[in-house]
């Protein structure tokens, strides 16, 4: 339908127009980019190209960049046992309470060397308890996502890379959310490992990276059996989607400045307009988030139903994170921060994005309205609550 809106950025975005239009043209290349012959060569400029952009975008060079299948590939490759820290090889990862289920599976570490560190009821992680924790063991690998894909919560990774360096450990970032929507440096920020998704920033789904900073010489391949991606990552590389990754890269940082502040101004609209329903709680608004992130809840409200209802009015939303979608347990990040399972039971996640207009959140705003008046129709007062 021509006239739906879409408010689910952070599930995935629309394919941007640049990047279409580089896969169009990788599409027409025939060579194997290992291959040393003129076709090989064009279709190898073209991943190197884009390795190249994602560097750049980052403030690294291009041989740090690993190219993946996506985000979950980037972040379990990324979590190993082998890598070797300052002061030895990490022995365990601590990981914080809200990280997306790629991370908190634990990637390639043993259950027994995994800890959680946990967060206050804003989702911010508690760096008093990361500091404790690093003190009490190992050299630890230490994950810390740069902003929640449901909250849209930023964590203070650059506090906490002082302290993993303090310790002698690695921080591995992941950024796949936050990338394209705020600026990222990775040596700003302290990391020593941050993951990427294309399809988060309107490039195509099925390929991400992971970037090495100046503390990780190589990793541990998850594939192996071809010396592809300087024998991290065996397998031809997706010389279509990572020309698409590239493009949309480059699209993103071109416009972050002017975007985030016309997103965020869209998204105190928008949340200015919900509150104008009584008791509508909007997760973590008195804590630094991306420009873009809204997750909300009201007395009596149930996700699934107020998603639904909002489908039918002709607008895509989500209940919390969308790899979570269809799961009868509430969000594991709201229930990081404490809140209740009533409260946590009916949040809704609305995300903008560069192609989002006020008439857009206008029209949200009128349907929650409407909404409203029948989904919470003998609505508990009592478990109404402010993050």
């Amino acid at each position: 339908m021509s006239d739906r809106i879409y408010l689910d950025w952070n599930a995935t975005t629309p394919l941007r127009p640049e990047a279409r239009e580089a896969m169009v043209a990788a599409m027409d290349l025939v060579g194997n980019p290992s291959s040393v012959h003129a076709e090989g060569r064009k279709a190898r400029r073209l991943v190197e190209d884009a390795r190249e952009a994602i560097a750049r975008s980052l403030a690294t060079v291009p041989r740090r960049v690993v190219f993946t299948s996506g985000g979950t590939e980037a972040n379990v490759l990324a979590l190993s046992p082998d890598l070797k820290a300052p002061a030895g090889k990490v022995g365990r990862l601590l990981m914080s309470a809200v990280e997306h289920a790629s991370v908190l599976a634990g990637g390639r570490f043993p259950l027994s060397a995994v800890q959680t560190i946990p967060v206050d009821p804003s989702g911010v992680v508690d760096l008093g308890r990361l500091k404790t924790l690093l003190a009490g063991g190992p050299p630890a690998l230490v994950s810390v996502m740069a902003a929640n894909n449901e909250t849209g919560v930023l964590q203070p990774v650059s506090q906490a890379a002082d302290l993993v360096r303090q310790a002698g450990g690695l921080l591995h970032v992941d950024a796949i959310q936050a990338f394209g929507k705020i600026s990222f440096d990775i040596n700003e920020v302290g990391a020593d490992l941050v993951t990427i998704s294309a399809h988060k920033i309107g490039g195509p789904k099925g390929v991400g990276a992971l970037v090495l900073g100046v503390g990780v010489d190589d990793v541990a391949p998850l594939l192996r059996g071809g010396g592809q991606e300087r024998g991290r990552r065996a397998g031809t590389e997706n010389v279509i989607g990572i020309a698409g990754l590239g493009a949309a890269a480059k699209a993103a940082l071109a416009g972050i400045a002017t975007d985030q502040v016309r997103i965020g101004a869209l998204r105190d609209r928008l949340e200015l307009g919900l509150r104008q329903t009584p008791g509508v709680t909007v997760f973590s608004s008195q804590t630094a988030r991306l420009p873009n992130s809204t997750l909300f809840t009201a007395p009596g409200l149930k996700a699934e139903t107020a998603v639904i209802g909002f489908d039918l009015e002709g607008i895509a939303v989500s209940s919390g994170s969308a790899c979570s979608s269809g799961k009868v347990q509430p969000s594991h990040v709201l229930e990081a921060m404490g809140v209740s399972s009533a409260a946590a039971q009916g949040a809704v996640r609305l995300s903008l994005g560069w192609s989002t207009a006020e008439a857009d959140v206008d029209r949200c705003v009128k349907a929650w309205r409407k909404l409203s008046l029948t989904l919470l129709k003998g609505r508990d007062e009592t478990v109404v609550e402010r993050f």
